[in-house]
């Protein structure tokens, strides 16, 4: 039996909620076994980011190598890239491994609102990452800066926008709508056939710090088991949504605490 490993490529979060920690985490709950490239060292918290410290392309590249050259990985996600140097590197290594799936979040701002992406990586992002991925997943706020448009207010915004992601060159776009308002948060999953809403109830709980690496993880553990794309994004809807609502469980830091990535064992 092949054990599934899924890859994650991110920051660390010294708080454990979200990044690097997040995304082990999320791999280990869903059955999947989890590997990391670290992209930068964050002093972070539940209420803030404080310091960043970016490594060296080359030293990033050397981490891809040694996973790539020795594990068999099913599903790559990447998340906090940081900057320019960085994501060179990570784009040359997907051309030269071939990873057959790419989950990619295009982090640019913490929770907290702290930003985690240099301006200057914005473009790098656009035409050097986007179409390597087969999946990315934006949210409403992620995507208009992607676009250089205002944040889409409805339906009809957000399919046009996604598909304006879409001809930036990755085959599916996640448009995530925990941003939006009403009761419930719906994730628009928009391929060149199709735009699909996944409806969930909205929680409210001030606990959700590590949300969106943990959603886009939890796709990559699911394609890595070898779902198909929208049920491993159906799965992960389902996953995400009952650890954001057993969040309150937890009570972690005294900003905006984690969610409950272990909800189904304790």
């Amino acid at each position: 039996m092949t054990t599934p490993v899924a890859l994650t490529i991110a920051g660390s979060d010294s708080s454990g909620g979200a990044g690097i920690q997040a995304d082990l985490k999320t791999f280990a709950a869903l059955g999947v076994y989890g590997a990391s490239v670290i992209t930068a060292l964050t002093a972070q918290n539940t209420k803030a980011v404080s310091a960043i410290h970016p490594l060296p392309g080359d030293f990033v590249t050397a981490q891809l190598d040694a996973v790539f050259g020795d594990l068999d990985v099913g599903a790559v996600k990447i998340g906090m890239v940081a900057q320019l140097s960085t994501i060179e590197a990570v784009a040359a290594s997907l051309r030269r491994w071939s990873p057959k799936h790419v989950v990619l979040d295009p982090v640019m701002v913490a929770t907290s609102g702290d930003r985690l992406l240099a301006e200057d990586a914005i473009e790098a992002l656009r035409t050097k990452l986007i179409p390597a991925a087969s999946l990315i997943t934006p949210n409403l706020p992620e995507a208009a800066v992607l676009l250089g448009e205002p944040v889409a207010a409805s339906e009809t915004a957000i399919e046009s926008q996604g598909r304006k992601l879409l001809a930036m060159g990755c085959p599916a776009v996640l448009i995530k709508g925990g941003h939006g308002q009403g009761s419930e948060s719906i994730d628009y999953l928009i391929d060149g056939k199709r735009i699909v809403a996944l409806a969930a109830p909205r929680v409210a709980t001030k606990n959700t710090h590590g949300t969106g690496c943990s959603l886009s993880s939890a796709i990559a553990a699911h394609l890595a088991k070898g779902e198909e794309m929208e049920t491993a994004v159906r799965n992960a809807k389902s996953w995400i949504s009952a650890a954001i609502a057993a969040a309150d469980r937890f009570s972690v830091g005294h900003g905006r605490g984690p969610i409950h990535h272990f909800h189904r064992y304790y």
